[in-house]
């Protein structure tokens, strides 16, 4: 078991190196750079700047300086935030988002393998063709119309939850809704085929001849074996949602971690930029060895720390 955190950790650590390094380089060769707007100053301004931010040497020097300082745990300056580091800046910005896509993803997860245990269950009758009706809307329907049609129905006409906003439970339904509405359909759609799969299974069927009633057979064997593959789309779907849904914040007026990718783009802030990133690598290398744990967990037969 030693051996396999080992390599995990050692995986791990070159992962976020190449995602750092990338990340990097590709900001860096992007024409112009955090400097170079009208109002950034005059020459001599801009000099001093890129001198203090290490961005004044050839690729490499910007490079080297760029990796001792992630070596060491520093993530860097903010180079639009000229006050703010960027530890600071996704301290402040992360919590919401953490909130908002723990919601959603609890939502997403036991919402989606709900439906498509009932969809499998009800195969073919009409439960089946609602839930998967629906599945297909929800997922066809993407969160920029979603959002303004919840805000509409639910805060505007029916008026049981506010706008928009953030810092109380009610404030925090719709969007969750929003966020996690696609994934609930992607999950249950998973849970239903893999399901459907399982009870076929000859596994199964022995189980049901040794005496063990169908209710028993689904809950110990078909549901531990059927969610393995909802377990695996799970894991980086927790790093995504928990990084923040640029889309749903800003319809529902939300101060999250969202919108740091695309204007950390738009401003040439690299060291922002390659923070969020670390966060989101950090994030998906997590919860990648939590699936791999529990499949060890779930089933018995994967052998996980070989």
């Amino acid at each position: 078991m030693l051996g396999f955190f080992i390599r995990r950790l050692l995986s791990a650590i070159v992962v976020l190196w190449l995602a750092a390094s990338i990340t990097f380089v590709l900001m860096r060769s992007i024409r112009g750079g955090p400097f170079t707007s009208e109002k950034a100053g005059s020459e001599k301004a801009i000099a001093a700047k890129m001198e203090r931010f290490h961005l004044d040497g050839s690729l490499w020097e910007q490079y080297s300086a760029y990796m001792r300082a992630l070596a060491t745990f520093d993530l860097g300056d903010s180079t639009k935030y000229l006050d703010w580091r960027v530890s600071e800046l996704l301290a402040q910005k992360m919590p919401t988002s953490l909130t908002l896509g723990m919601v959603s993803f609890i939502i997403a997860s036991i919402g989606g393998v709900l439906l498509g245990a009932v969809s499998a269950l009800w195969r073919d009758t009409w439960v089946d063709r609602v839930a998967m009706i629906g599945a297909l809307v929800a997922i066809s329907v993407p969160t920029f119309v979603t959002g303004p049609l919840l805000i509409a129905v639910v805060a505007l006409w029916l008026g049981w939850l506010p706008v928009g906003g953030w810092g109380t439970v009610h404030q925090l339904v719709l969007p969750s809704i929003c966020l996690a509405a696609p994934y609930v359909a992607y999950v249950a759609r998973l849970m239903r085929n893999s399901l459907l799969d399982v009870l076929q299974s000859d596994f199964l069927r022995t189980a049901k001849a040794k005496g063990l009633r169908d209710g028993q057979a689904l809950i110990r064997h078909a549901m531990k074996v059927a969610i393995l593959p909802v377990v695996t789309f799970l894991g980086p779907l927790a790093a995504h949602l928990l990084t923040g849904s640029m889309v749903v914040e800003s319809v529902f007026n939300i101060s999250g971690a969202g919108s740091i990718f695309v204007n950390s783009i738009q401003n040439h802030d690299v060291f922002l930029l390659g923070g969020a990133v670390i966060v989101y690598c950090v994030l998906l290398q997590l919860f990648n060895l939590v699936v791999d744990v529990l499949y060890g967990v779930l089933d018995k037969r994967i052998r996980v720390y070989g």
